[in-house]
């Protein structure tokens, strides 16, 4: 699985006026959310949106974080990533991938 390319910001994009702090919160909600939901396996969530645990895991390392890649993964999974495949991840099926080959594929 990949994550989609970085997405540069929209001029005037109304996303930019909202306040960091209010930012911040809703995507810590967001990861908590997801913590929570272990039934949501990364496969479907690539499939259906074109990201997973391990893209947002990605997009903060990318957004300046000083966390490496298998620290900002255990950041947003709750625990070691590999400890979290063990425990949840179900092997994908050629169909969740095909989807997810799809979804990939509208990502910008």
């Amino acid at each position: 699985m990949s994550c989609s390319e970085n997405t540069n910001a929209v001029p005037g994009d109304p996303l930019d006026t909202l306040d960091d702090a209010q930012a911040a919160a809703a995507f810590r909600r967001l990861v908590r959310h997801l913590r929570h939901r272990h039934d949501a396996q990364n496969i479907d969530l690539m499939g259906l949106a074109g990201f997973c645990r391990n893209c947002l895991a990605d997009w903060i390392v990318d957004a300046g974080a000083p966390l490496d890649k298998a620290a900002a993964r255990e950041l947003v999974h709750g625990m070691p990533a590999g400890e979290w495949k063990a425990r949840f991840q179900s092997e994908a099926t050629p169909a969740q991938l095909a989807r997810m080959e799809e979804s990939l594929g509208k990502n910008p």
